[in-house]
């Protein structure tokens, strides 16, 4: 059977520091080595939520405050038609400033309530100046994934590696699982231990780096969750040669003194 799939790539010019962009680079070369079609569609400011709905998979990336608030107003508009989609369970990977988004509000350095999409359970806070970034490598152990174990998972890639810089710092509702568990760095909020957010096919993170380069793995889980989604079936991937990135996970991971 041929697959095909369209990547709807949110705010592509505003929202794409810390080389997010690599993440639909990542997916689509990982597609097209399979075989499958992929169209990637640029989804700028203005875009009409019919394009939006035409998407089997969301990717939007972080961006600075300036960005964010231009995006924010338009974003707004499209909320009940990107809620829909995220209840049906289209996947999506959203990543610090998308993922902040998400959330009900987010709480300024001023004290500020700005407000956010309320699709996610949870809410994001900016202690402000005196509090210091969360900026460094991090390191997470996945969590289960929509039913998929970590005895499911090949040996090695339970764990993400990635880079994190973030001022706010995101607390999970009852109603939203966090991503992973930190080993190594700050993640949500520096407290608790948790990094990102999972609802049902929808995650967020503050994993840059790109993360998903860097963790092939979980980009052949979005591949995956949105070829299953989109025709209703069990979708078996074949592999691929990851010698190289395994390479690079087991440097970084040395690094920070974990094991794989």
């Amino acid at each position: 059977m041929n697959y095909t799939l369209i990547m709807g790539w949110l705010y592509p010019e505003l929202m794409s520091t810390y080389g997010d962009r690599g993440n639909i680079i990542c997916l689509k070369r990982r597609c097209e080595w399979r075989g499958i079609e992929v169209e990637v569609k640029k989804l700028d400011l203005g875009f009409k939520i019919n394009d939006l709905r035409k998407c089997d998979l969301l990717f939007m990336g972080g961006a600075q405050d300036k960005q964010q608030q231009i995006v924010s107003e338009d974003l707004m508009k499209k909320r009940e038609a990107l809620k829909r989609m995220i209840d049906s369970g289209i996947p999506g990977l959203y990543i610090c400033g998308a993922y902040q988004f998400l959330g009900k509000h987010y709480k300024g350095t001023n004290g500020t309530i700005i407000p956010c999409l309320n699709i996610l359970d949870l809410h994001t806070e900016n202690p402000g100046e005196n509090h210091k970034r969360l900026i460094g490598n991090i390191a997470v152990n996945l969590v289960d994934l929509v039913g998929r174990t970590h005895e499911t998972y090949e040996v090695g890639t339970k764990t993400l590696v990635g880079f994190e810089n973030h001022g706010g710092r995101t607390y999970l509702g009852k109603n939203v699982r966090p991503f992973g568990k930190v080993l190594v760095g700050f993640g949500n909020n520096g407290q608790d231990k948790t990094e990102g957010a999972i609802y049902k096919n929808s995650f967020g993170s503050y994993l840059h780096g790109p993360i998903l380069p860097k963790n092939p793995h979980l980009a052949d889980l979005l591949i995956k969750f949105t070829l299953e989604k989109k025709y209703a079936s069990p979708i078996n991937l074949s592999s691929l040669d990851d010698s190289l990135e395994i390479k690079a996970r087991k440097s970084i991971a040395k690094r920070l003194s974990i094991d794989l």
